[in-house]
This record gives C-alpha cells, structure tokens and sequence, in this order.
C-alpha cells in the first residue's frame, strides 16, 4: 500500500532559477533544470534528493513539468537522461519534442 495518497505533492515553476522544483509535505524533494530557447524548452539536469528516491518523485516532477510546459506553448528538447527516457516512453508527450531534433536524440519520429 502506497502513503502517496497521504503526502502532498506539489510541482512548481522557478523561474528566477531556470527549473521546476519538486515539493513533497512542502519539503523540496527535487529539481529538473531546464534552458529556454526561443519555441523550445530544453531539459539539462532532473534530480531526486536522496532522502525522496526510489518513490516514482523522478516520473513526478518530469510530468508536472512537461505539463506546465506544454501549457505555456514550448516544445521539449529531452537531454536530460530522466527527461528523455520518460519522453521515450510515453507517445503523448513525445509530440513536444520537435521533428528536426527526434533522430539526433535517438527518438521515434512517431
């Protein structure tokens, strides 16, 4: 059984600090840098702090931030490993990532 549904968990945007931040019971659990460029957003570094590993937080904040950025209108360039396997994975967020940079990421064009 899962105490998930008895944490709260929150994905939020930093802007001041180019990067999603993950908050579990209001502690920060992890972060996902990301760079923008001008259409695209590319994701450089997602970490989980140690303390939140192995609890499916990695699948969280990813998500959270493909959403929201999504929402704001940009594509996605997944370099980060996290990013990019959860990207792979899943045919619905891999319509962000722009046709021109599918193949040198090693991704479907599908």
């Amino acid at each position: 059984m899962s105490s998930e549904s008895s944490e709260s968990i929150a994905v939020r945007k930093n802007s001041e600090l180019d990067r999603f931040e993950l908050y579990v019971d209001g502690n920060l659990a992890g972060v996902a840098a990301y760079q923008d460029t001008a259409n695209e957003r590319a994701f450089v570094h997602t970490e989980i702090y140690p303390r939140y590993e192995g609890r499916g937080y990695g699948r969280k904040i990813v998500q959270g931030a493909l959403d929201q950025t999504r929402d704001e209108g940009f594509g996605i360039l997944p370099l980060c490993p996290m990013v990019h396997h959860f990207v792979e994975s899943r045919p619905e967020y891999l319509e962000l990532v722009p046709h021109w940079s599918r193949q040198r990421l090693g991704l479907p064009q599908q």
